[in-house]
């Protein structure tokens, strides 16, 4: 069977998120997106770790759904976030490390591990702790084998694996001894899977993406598809780990230009630079003459061990798939959110009554959100929400769209449909296929 996963979000615990992410809320959101595994996020906070003990009962073997949820309502699984910043080799690292444990009992033992270390757990739903990637790792393997351990968006510059300001060049560089035990990487919304194709640190390695959603609209924006036995944590980690018949079956991206780091830059003084221009104009900012933030793509390019052929396939619904030419990865689709499609269809923001209740009819009407972006037939979605609306999805299944890449923080403009003569005719853009 297949069950689409997003496995990385936070609760209304962590800074700079919605206090509408708790468990009843977070359920609903998942069956809207028709996401069927979600994270719990944050259960190394103690109040979050209560909470989630009170409002989950058991559904399997390390999985967990909303007390009083109907069947078929979507299951949890225990995943956590740390911060680690500490030093190391000279230079000061910033680490963001996912967690999957098998069970409360084990979380709540690595929390008790973590407070014992000096981690001050009631202080973010995502704790800093001055530990090294490393340690945070053996604390939870030593614990128990079967925990899963991955390095989060590992290519934003500030909090990742091989972020160009605080990371590292491989895996190895991070994790040592405990490198075999790193079986995979999230991509983050900056990265795509054929960009991490390119990375021989990465080749027996797999390829993940999660949301890291602050809000519950935001959830499933990245997420990870598996085709396993049964939906529970072994299954999962047989599937991450490559032991058994248990797989990834295909991801869905984010269009990696729509994230906040992809491209070279300076906010504060709007300069902007693809990596054809980062290597020929430096990474010193013109403007200011301080350093500009080394973007995901640039890095991808200093690491990578050269191009990886692609290939792109149209299936029957328009929807394009990429993969690698010899296929002995899983395959990819790259999708706009369908609140973003709908704003910009409709004329309206995002969060708006106009949008959200053309998301409440689609979503009622014809299923879930990645059904409507994958399945549903354009015709039915012309006939529930208007011609418009069936042809941006149309163009966002052909990926027939325009993106001015993100940089420095700040998120990518994405165009469906380009405006005549607007100021995105003045500005280099990258048309996507």
């Amino acid at each position: 069977m297949k069950v689409l996963a997003d496995l990385q979000l936070h609760s209304r615990f962590s800074r700079a998120v919605s206090q509408q992410m708790v468990v009843p809320v977070i359920s609903s959101w998942a069956a809207k997106k028709g996401i069927g595994l979600i994270a719990t996020g944050d259960w190394t906070h103690p109040l979050w770790f209560r909470e989630l003990a009170a409002n989950l009962e058991g559904a399997g073997e390390g999985v967990y759904k909303a007390k009083g949820a109907p069947e078929g309502s979507p299951l949890f699984l225990l995943s956590t976030e740390v911060s680690s910043i500490y030093s190391q080799g000279g230079k000061v690292r910033k680490i963001h490390t996912l967690i999957f444990a098998p069970n409360f009992e084990v979380a709540g033992k690595i929390n008790k591990e973590l407070s014992l270390r000096g981690a001050n757990l009631l202080s973010d739903g995502r704790p800093i702790v001055g530990l090294s990637a490393k340690a945070v790792a053996e604390i939870a393997l030593s614990l128990d084998k079967r925990c899963l351990v991955i390095p989060a968006h590992a290519w934003t510059p500030w909090f990742s694996l091989y972020g160009s300001m605080s990371g590292f060049d491989s895996i190895a560089e991070c994790f040592q001894e405990l490198s075999a035990e790193i079986y995979a990487i999230e991509t983050g919304l900056s990265s795509d899977a054929a960009m991490n194709w390119r990375i021989a640190d990465l080749d027996n390695r797999r390829i993940v993406s999660f949301s890291d959603a602050h809000s519950p609209p935001k959830l499933g924006r990245e997420a990870t598809v598996f085709e396993v036995s049964e939906v529970s944590f072994p299954a999962i980690r047989r599937a991450i780990t490559g032991e058994g018949p248990d797989k990834i079956a295909y991801t869905i991206e984010f269009y990696p230009e729509e994230g906040k780091y992809h491209y070279t830059g300076h906010r504060n003084c709007n300069v902007v630079y693809s990596p054809n221009e980062t290597r020929k104009l430096g990474t010193t900012c013109p403007v200011c003459g301080r350093p500009l933030t080394v973007g995901v793509m640039s890095r991808v390019e200093a690491l990578a061990k050269g191009d990886v052929e692609t290939k792109s396939e149209t299936d029957k619904f328009g929807v394009r798939w990429i993969k690698d030419k010899e296929e002995k990865r899983p395959p990819y689709v790259m999708l706009v959110p369908l609140l973003e499609i709908l704003a910009e269809a409709l004329g309206s923001g995002v969060g708006t009554k106009t949008v959200l209740g053309a998301y409440e009819k689609l979503t009622s009407s014809l299923g879930s959100e990645f059904k409507i972006l994958l399945e549903s037939s354009l015709a039915d979605i012309e006939r529930v929400a208007g011609a418009k609306v069936a042809e941006g999805i149309e163009k966002v299944r052909a990926g027939d769209i325009s993106i001015e890449p993100g940089y420095d923080g700040v998120f990518g403009k994405v165009k469906i449909w380009k405006e005549e003569g607007g100021a995105e005719d003045e500005i280099e853009q990258k048309t996507l296929f």
